[in-house]
């Protein structure tokens, strides 16, 4: 009667899966239903799709490492459980799990001398980093993969995120979703697969700086304060706006500015104090150099051109 049951459960969230392919929590929920049945393949199916759908839901990983546990794919189902504790470190099944799965390992190592073959066999997903620059016009992300094929990259561009999946193996999937600090135009983006890496360039709206990559800046742009209406009173205290308005200007002058705005600051308090060779020196290894070298030595770059030098895990494109 428990197995019907089951199996009726099961025929219920196929139903309501095939209603909404959408639903990252159907296809959670279908997994957990499959590991009952003891359906340990369709479990991982599921569970990959739900994190497609959703890539940060800690409980498909956890229906996923249980499914790769029971599969003997105890050094994947190892690395679910970590990535789940990551996302969910409350949830004491992940300690529990992994736990497990070192004691496996360890026996399997002990028993046979082949803990270093399972491991092998059995890699954990490569941690996959990505980095980003930017030009007046565009926002460049690269993604550090080698060798993709262009057919498992997918990227998705709206006005305000940009959302990339790419195939790793059959049973792995790297997920990037951004929520941006400023719009984009998603129909002038471009996405290229290269040899080293995926650039994933993003068009802006408007040629300002970004300060990051990610963030919320509140659109104040078209708000038109009401101006309160006047009415003559007796009160003879009165309010010195001017005094308010050197105050507020102090208070901004008195900010200490951080990370990107402190460092243009810096240089511009170096050009501005600087001798003429250390102008001369600033103007012309960052020009020569595209903008990647910024020298003050004088009898160093003046010698010879400034060859561009970017940073590591970053190509320089002339735009």
């Amino acid at each position: 009667a428990a197995s019907l049951d089951r199996q009726k459960v099961f025929q219920e969230l196929t139903a309501a899966v095939e209603q909404d392919l959408d639903k990252a929590e159907y296809y959670c929920q279908r997994a957990y239903a499959h590991i009952l049945l003891k359906n340990y393949k369709e479990v991982v199916e599921d569970a990959n799709k739900a994190l497609k759908l959703k890539p940060n839901c800690a409980l498909a990983y956890l229906r996923k490492g249980i499914a790769e546990y029971h599969l003997k794919m105890y050094q994947s189902s190892m690395e679910s459980f970590r990535r789940g504790q990551e996302l969910d470190g409350d949830n004491p099944s992940f300690s529990t799990w992994i736990k497990t799965c070192e004691e496996t390992l360890k026996s399997a190592g002990q028993q046979d001398g082949k803990a270093e073959e399972i491991c092998t066999q059995q890699k954990a997903v490569p941690k996959v980093k990505h980095d980003w620059y930017q030009t007046d016009s565009h926002v460049i992300i690269t993604i550090m993969i080698k060798n993709a094929s262009k057919d498992a990259v997918n990227v998705e561009f709206s006005e305000r995120s940009v959302s990339a999946t790419v195939k790793l193996s059959p049973e792995n999937d790297y997920n990037l979703k951004l929520s941006l600090l400023h719009p984009i135009v998603p129909q002038y983006c471009t996405v290229k697969v290269l040899g080293t890496k995926i650039e994933i360039k993003l068009k802006k709206t408007e040629a300002i700086r970004w300060e990051k990559l990610e963030g919320f800046v509140p659109d104040v742009k078209h708000f038109v304060p009401v101006q309160p209406q006047r009415y003559p009173s007796s009160s003879h205290c009165t309010k010195n706006w001017d005094k308010l308005v050197m105050e507020i200007k102090q208070e901004e002058n008195d900010e200490k500015p951080e990370g990107d705005a402190a460092l243009n600051q810096l240089f511009q308090k170096i050009y501005a104090d600087g001798s003429d060779e250390v102008k001369r020196a600033m103007n012309k290894s960052f020009t020569e150099s595209g903008g990647t070298v910024l020298s003050t030595n004088w009898s160093e770059v003046g010698k010879k051109t400034v060859a561009v030098n970017p940073p590591d895990d970053m190509e320089w494109k002339k735009l």
